[in-house]
C-alpha cells in the first residue's frame, strides 16, 4: 500500500471546524470565509483565492459566488481540478457536531452537514499536504460551489473559462471511498397551475369546478398510464414524483370545506439516464392533466384552465470507464488497497454540470453517511482515506 504523508489529526480538525459553521443552501458566505481563512493558514496565498460571479446569475437569492483556488504546478502536466460544494440542506441549521469514537455525529435534532463539509475539509487538507510536504503536482484548481443542494445552481452558472482549462475533475460528494461515481441521472422539473371555479360547496357544488379534483384525477391518470414512480417503457426508463400539491405561496389548496377549490398548484420531477426520456415522462404528466381537464366539468360543461410547464433541471452524463479520469481514480484506489465500485448515480451532482461544461468529472467519497437526515454522521476513518486518495490523485503517485 502506498505511503502518504497526510496529517490525519489536522484533516479531522479542518472538518470539525467546518461542521460548526452554518451555511445552508444560498447562505454560504460564512462557510466560504471559513474555508478561505483555513486555506491561508495552511499556506495558500490569499492572492490565489477568489470568488466568481455565479450568484448574480442564480435565480434564487445567493450570498456569494463560487470559491475558486489556483495552486500553481510544481511539475509540468495537464491541470486537474478538485470540486465540492459549500452548502448544506436546511435541516443542518444549528448542527452541534461531536466526536463519538471514530464518528462525528450531531445531537439528534438536526442533520450534521457531512454533506458536504467532508468535501470542504478534504480539499483544504489536500492543499495543506501538498504545501507542507512540498509534493510534486501539476497545476490544480480547487472549486467550492454554492447552491448545490437546491438545484446544482453554482455549478450550472459558473463560467468554464474561470477554471483554467482543467483536463479532468475529481468531485468530492460521495460516501464510501470505494465508491466511484462515473455518471448520474438527468432531471426535468414540471409544474402545473389548475384554475377551477369557486362556488358554495353546500348550496351549488355542481356549478363549481374543483381544482383539487382535477389534480387528483390527473395524478391517477398518470399512475394508470405508467408515468408515476418507477417508469419503465419500451423506449426508456426513469422515475417521477410529485413533491408539492397545494395552493399559492406555499399555502393550502383551499381555504374552507364549504367552498369548491378554485386553484391548485402541483410540482413534480422526472428523472432518466436520457434527457429525451425525462422530457417524455414530463409530457406524460402533461397529457394526464389534459385528460383530467376533459373529465372534470361542472353542470354547465365548463372545465378548469390548465397551465403546464416543464424545463430541464440538469443533464445526465456518463464518463467512460476507459476515460483518463476514471482510469486514474481506479488506479489510485487500488494503490490504497481499495477495490473500486463504479456507480451510476440516481441523483444529480455538480458533476452533471461540470461534465456539461466540458470537464470529465468523477465523484469520490469521504465518509458522509445518512445524509439529509437527523441520523447523519461521518465515518472518520473513511474521511481520512478520502483525503489520502485525493493526495494520490493530485500527485500521480499511484
Amino acid at each position: 500500500m502506498t505511503s502518504i504523508p497526510l496529517d490525519a489529526a489536522s484533516a479531522e480538525a479542518h472538518l470539525m471546524r467546518f461542521l460548526k459553521v452554518e451555511g445552508v443552501t444560498g447562505e454560504e458566505a460564512a462557510i466560504a470565509a471559513a474555508v478561505a481563512d483555513e486555506l491561508v493558514k495552511v499556506g495558500v496565498p490569499a492572492s490565489a483565492i477568489r470568488y466568481d460571479d455565479a450568484h448574480t446569475r442564480i435565480p434564487l437569492p445567493t450570498q456569494t459566488g463560487n470559491l475558486i483556488v489556483d495552486l500553481p504546478g510544481t511539475v509540468a502536466g495537464p491541470r486537474i481540478m478538485f470540486a465540492t460544494h459549500l452548502d448544506t440542506v436546511p435541516l443542518c441549521a444549528g448542527a452541534k457536531p461531536r466526536v463519538e469514537g471514530r464518528r462525528i455525529v450531531a445531537d439528534g435534532t438536526t442533520a450534521l452537514g457531512g454533506d458536504n463539509r467532508t468535501g470542504c475539509g478534504l480539499l483544504v487538507s489536500l492543499a495543506e499536504t501538498l504545501i507542507k510536504n512540498k509534493l510534486p503536482h501539476p497545476p490544480i484548481t480547487l472549486l467550492f460551489t454554492v447552491r448545490e443542494e437546491s438545484g446544482l445552481h453554482g455549478a450550472r452558472e459558473l463560467k468554464a473559462s474561470d477554471l483554467g482549462s482543467p483536463a479532468m475533475c475529481f468531485n468530492v460528494d460521495g460516501q464510501r471511498p470505494e465508491d466511484l461515481i462515473i455518471g448520474a441521472i438527468g432531471q426535468e422539473n414540471w409544474e402545473v397551475e389548475i384554475h377551477g371555479k369557486a362556488t358554495h360547496a353546500g348550496l351549488a357544488p355542481e356549478k363549481g369546478i374543483s381544482a383539487t379534483l382535477v389534480g387528483a384525477t390527473a395524478l391517477a391518470e398518470a399512475a394508470k398510464a405508467g408515468w408515476f414512480g418507477k417508469v419503465t417503457k419500451p423506449d426508456g426508463y426513469g422515475t417521477s414524483n410529485v413533491g408539492i400539491f397545494g395552493g399559492r405561496n406555499g399555502k393550502s389548496s383551499g381555504d374552507a370545506t364549504n367552498v369548491v377549490t378554485d386553484y391548485t398548484f402541483v410540482r413534480g420531477e422526472a428523472r432518466s439516464p436520457e434527457s429525451a426520456f425525462a422530457t417524455k415522462i414530463a409530457e406524460g404528466f402533461k397529457e394526464a392533466f389534459a385528460k383530467a381537464q376533459a373529465q372534470v366539468k361542472n353542470v354547465d360543461g365548463e372545465a378548469a384552465k390548465i397551465e403546464f410547464r416543464h424545463v430541464p433541471a440538469y443533464p445526465p452524463f456518463r464518463v467512460p470507464e476507459d476515460a483518463a479520469a476514471t482510469r486514474i481514480a481506479v488506479k489510485a484506489m487500488e494503490a490504497l488497497g481499495i477495490k473500486p465500485n463504479l456507480i451510476f448515480s440516481p441523483g444529480g451532482l455538480d458533476a452533471n454540470w461540470l461534465d456539461k461544461h466540458g470537464i470529465p468529472t468523477v465523484t469520490i467519497g469521504a465518509g458522509q453517511r445518512e445524509v439529509h437526515t437527523i441520523n447523519e454522521y461521518v465515518e472518520l476513518d473513511e474521511y481520512v482515506t478520502g483525503c489520502k486518495l485525493a493526495v494520490l490523485l493530485a500527485t500521480g503517485a499511484h
